[in-house]
């Protein structure tokens, strides 16, 4: 889960962000001005992130069914490949946070 706070109440509760991040899984996005400036997740959520646990798992997936649906098409080929979808899907989260 994803909150969203100012950076006046992430300096005031920072205590209990943490523990909430670490304990309950949320996703603390400090704004700045209105605008998404920083995040705090636990060190377990962020490093998961940075070894690309998640999208290495999403993108074997991917080229699972894309493999099963090329049989059921008799060999027709698919598009986009695995590696656009993602980008894709990356570019509308971002959108969907305001990010750059």
């Amino acid at each position: 889960m994803e909150r969203f706070v100012s950076a006046t109440e992430a300096r005031i509760r920072l205590g209990e962000w943490m523990r909430r991040a670490v304990e309950q899984g949320e996703i603390i996005i400090v704004q700045r001005a209105g605008r998404p400036y920083a995040v705090l997740m636990s060190f377990e959520a962020y490093y998961h992130l940075r070894r690309g646990d998640d999208q290495d798992e999403a993108l074997r997936q991917i080229r699972h069914l894309r493999q099963r649906l090329y049989q059921v098409l008799k060999g027709q080929p698919l598009t986009p490949p695995p590696e656009e979808v993602i980008r894709q899907m990356r570019e509308e989260r971002d959108a969907q946070l305001g990010l750059p």
